[in-house]
């Protein structure tokens, strides 16, 4: 897909289908409720097909985020495009303007892309030289008198390599701990700042545990350092802060989980990564409220 934004508007939904249907299945189509690669095309519908296997009836976009939504092939394609090439996101406000619907649209459509940028919880560890650091995210106030919350993340990652952030709700050593154990391989080397939380879970890394001293202004010993961990930062908060403004302690899980997408497929092209979010919205439903089945557990 080496369209341009222009060009993907001008997209028909057959051939936005087609192109969904090539990134999702490229070795043809999937039934997504058996694995079944037996179907019969149907001509009642547009994309629709019947599985051999087990009679069931699916399209490109059953099982997915995209799932019974009645926004038009073409938007999907442009706003998983927009959301991947955007270094600093890109407002619902603008793509609803961009697509022509109405903001709570584009909003839900950007919500279900971010929950499809959520990685998985069987992710290999990260390893290598591995930089931890805190902050805390949130909305300014804007008028006197409000009252925004600010949200701690801590972010684990590999220098040169992936990055895993997490909204929390403390920041305690215990937490700090749970994270790292979780995500790192403890072969690794360890670099922090000069903060007590680090110190216990720190002595556990075989690569050892150096820290540089903030409070004394120092920001780099020779290769100890926790400045790719503050450049994280500095994204996550120039998007929060410049593009969406406000960020409410519920979502900011998914806005987290955006920016650890973008920071993980930074060196591949705006059209690869595109292709990624393409690929990761399978087996991942996103809704308004959550149906009664699914909140008894059925």
């Amino acid at each position: 897909m080496a369209h341009g934004q222009a060009e993907l508007k001008r997209l028909s939904e057959d051939e936005a289908r087609s192109l969904l249907e090539a990134i999702r299945w490229p070795n043809g189509p999937v039934c997504p409720f058996c694995s079944s690669t037996q179907f019969v095309n149907l001509k009642s519908r547009a994309g629709l097909r019947h599985c051999k296997e087990c009679r069931k009836q699916y399209t490109v976009t059953v099982g997915t985020v995209m799932e019974r939504s009645r926004v038009k092939m073409w938007q999907w394609v442009y706003v998983f495009a927009a959301m991947a090439a955007s270094k600093k996101g890109i407002s619902s406000h603008q793509l609803s303007r961009e697509l022509g619907v109405q903001y709570k649209t584009a909003y839900f459509m950007c919500q279900r892309a971010r929950y499809a940028m959520c990685h998985g919880p069987d992710l290999p560890k990260l390893s290598g030289t591995l930089e931890m650091d805190e902050t805390y995210v949130g909305g300014k106030p804007r008028n006197p008198g409000e009252v925004r919350e600010k949200m701690p993340v801590v972010v684990l990652l590999e220098r040169g390599g992936r990055a895993r952030g997490l909204v929390t709700c403390d920041v305690t050593a215990n937490t700090l701990r749970k994270h790292v154990t979780t995500n790192a391989d403890m072969s690794s080397r360890f670099m922090t700042d000069e903060s007590p939380l680090y110190k216990t879970t720190g002595k556990k890394f075989a690569g050892g545990h150096e820290t540089v001293t903030h409070s004394q202004r120092e920001y780099a010993r020779g290769d100890a350092h926790s400045n790719t961990a503050e450049s994280y930062f500095s994204l996550l908060k120039r998007g929060v802060y410049g593009t969406y403004h406000h960020v409410s302690p519920e979502h900011l899980h998914l806005y987290v989980a955006e920016f650890d997408f973008k920071w993980n497929f930074r060196k591949v092209t705006d059209t690869e990564r595109a292709h990624e979010v393409m690929r990761m919205v399978e087996g991942k439903r996103l809704y308004y409220r959550t149906p009664k089945a699914i909140q008894a557990g059925k």
